[in-house]
């Protein structure tokens, strides 16, 4: 006798994707669909969102823009269960290349995008039975990175957010978590590599720096956020789970010593 297999444990959640347009948000809300997840999407350009998912033009830097967008999605979703914050911009430079009006750019998108849009889900949040907020960080926030001094404040402000949320919520029945990926092969990285002096070097040694010798791709950063956002994760918050080809907690000799 065939024992039929059981429902995929995402199967029939609701979850609202930041940024879901492209690169990581984008393979994040895909993977979430095939797994059974009825998703929408929030991002400037909801145009660029295939068809299989719901997009809501939102804008992350705008409060009223997010609360409008966030409450369309769970009116039409019926309810929101997962909420993943990935919205989020880059910058490049060391602290003193980047001008005031650029870091408070970047850290309204990138920190307050992500209270923005938790403050407005959290209502549906916690009508949830399965209830998950998974924040896109980075490696930026943990290893020092060169010219990256905005982006990694940024990011090192959204680890730390994502413990204090995750302290504040988790007797509401609310679990927080945080992705932090390497070098992931997006179009935000192909445009710098295509802005670089030489291309092929660059990707190179942006590969070489990962122990892996390889970028991330947006699947295998999507695969993480699947795992933290589903009931299999019930005993994982306050979490911060490294994609990053082993860059952050490992130090290889050079090869062939």
């Amino acid at each position: 006798m065939t024992t039929p297999l059981a429902a995929p444990p995402l199967a029939g959640l609701r979850a609202v994707v930041t940024g879901g347009a492209s690169g990581i948000g984008l393979a994040v809300a895909r993977t979430l669909y095939e797994h059974g997840v009825t998703v929408a999407v929030l991002d400037l350009c909801p145009d660029a969102v295939p068809d299989t998912l719901t997009a809501h033009r939102a804008d992350v830097a705008d409060d009223t823009s997010v609360r409008a967008a966030v409450d369309a999605a769970a009116a039409g979703l019926g309810g929101i269960d997962i909420l993943v914050n990935n919205a989020g911009i880059g910058a490049a430079g060391t602290v003193e290349d980047n001008p005031d009006d650029q870091w408070h750019g970047v850290l309204d998108v990138n920190v307050l995008g992500v209270v923005r849009t938790t403050r407005a889900a959290l209502p549906h949040l916690r009508r949830s039975e399965h209830a998950a907020v998974v924040n896109i960080c980075s490696i930026a926030a943990t290893a020092g990175l060169p010219r990256r001094a905005l982006y990694s404040a940024s990011k090192g402000a959204v680890l730390a957010l994502t413990l204090a949320m995750a302290a504040d919520h988790v007797r509401e029945g609310i679990r927080v978590n945080c992705v932090n990926p390497g070098t992931v092969d997006t179009p935000w990285v192909g445009r710098l590599l295509a802005a670089a002096d030489d291309p092929v070097a660059e990707r190179a040694a942006l590969s070489a720096r990962q122990p892996t010798g390889r970028l991330v791709s947006a699947d295998e950063v999507a695969a993480a956020v699947v795992y933290l956002a589903s009931p299999a994760a019930v005993s994982v918050t306050g979490t911060a789970l490294a994609v990053d080809g082993g860059m952050a907690g490992l130090r290889l000799r050079p090869a062939g010593t």
